[in-house]
């Protein structure tokens, strides 16, 4: 295994401490509970927290600031983060308007924001939440693993929290986003955890996996190695299938990488996603290609299409202000 690290057990809180230090004006860290915050939040509106186990960066932190959330916590290598760090995270970064959580659909993370959440409940504290599911490789909607979509959650209802809304209209358009977003992802390569130093799974040189996950976990099926138009054809093909889009309505993109796939390739998928697309009228109004939910080094990406509305649209470019997104005014 051969990783830019120290150890493997400081990992977590030195990669925080590397990104706290890279935007000391906006971001603080707690680290006995590995929260990174707004340096100078905003108590004047709905707060929105995040995060999840860690290894996906910039997700979850990466995305802490103004317009999108007010503070992500950030667990071990792929665990859920506790439920004291969770509630930790509540107590230091709410405000009078609420707080509103937003959950990827895991086992762990599910059960420790929500026992957090009621905690926080009885400290009077106002708590929502919401659960993102956008991952179309499981068949099963109650079981479909939140992944690359929750980015467009994080920055539309941040977007709108900015803007004074309630916690019940935050709550309303982040469940919307989640409603019109369908994932689907490729792997190349497995990933190397670092507490691990071996890769998670074998895959053969002329084989990829479809349908991986996030933290690891192969794919639904194996094909052989398909070239980007053939990778588009086939993700695409099976949003479409699920995610009903008219010539009238437009969607946004966003083209993911897992952490070992080059920009190029990126770009080059895009261009291929671009073209299924317009072959089809779909309009593109927002395109996002990058490094935005990883899997630490795996080779590979994923695709999100969001079917948009004109309120999505709008606060998906409204100004914002993070480490991995910035949007300004036009």
């Amino acid at each position: 295994m051969k990783k830019l690290i120290n150890d493997p057990k400081s990992v977590v809180i030195e990669m925080c401490q590397g990104m706290v230090k890279a935007f000391p004006e906006n971001l603080a860290l707690d680290e006995e509970f590995m929260v990174i915050s707004r340096k100078n939040p905003d108590k004047n509106k709905v707060n929105l927290i995040s995060g999840g186990g860690s290894g996906h960066e910039p997700a979850h932190a990466g995305f802490v600031g103004k317009g999108m959330l007010d503070a992500a916590v950030c667990g071990d290598v792929f665990a859920s983060p506790s439920v004291m760090q969770v509630f930790n995270a509540i107590k230091h970064n709410h405000s009078e308007q609420g707080v509103l959580l937003v959950i990827k659909n895991y086992s762990g993370d599910v059960m420790n924001f929500e026992s957090a959440a009621a905690m926080a409940e009885d400290y009077d504290i106002r708590v929502d939440s919401v659960c993102v599911n956008d991952d179309i490789s499981i068949e099963k909607k109650e079981d479909r693993r939140g992944v690359a979509g929750t980015i467009f959650v994080h920055k539309i209802a941040g977007a709108l929290a900015e803007r004074g809304a309630s916690l019940r209209q935050v709550k309303e358009i982040a469940q919307r986003v989640i409603d019109n977003v369908r994932t689907m992802g490729i792997a190349l390569t497995s990933c190397t955890v670092p507490a691990r130093g071996k890769p998670t799974f074998d895959l053969e040189e002329d084989k990829i996996e479809v349908g991986v996950g996030i933290h690891g976990e192969a794919g639904i099926f194996r094909e052989r190695l398909l070239s980007a138009k053939e990778t588009a054809e086939l993700i695409i093909e099976r949003i479409l299938g699920e995610l009903s889009v008219s010539k009238e309505e437009e969607v946004a993109v966003l083209v993911n990488g897992f952490g070992g796939t080059p920009l190029q390739e990126l770009f080059i998928l895009n261009n291929e996603v671009a073209t299924i697309l317009n072959s089809k009228g779909i309009a593109v109004a927002k395109t996002l290609v990058g490094n935005y939910m990883t899997s630490i080094d795996m080779e590979g990406g994923s695709i999100s299409v969001l079917k948009l509305d004109e309120q999505m649209k709008r606060l998906l470019s409204a100004p914002c202000e993070t480490a991995a997104w910035k949007e300004t005014e036009a």
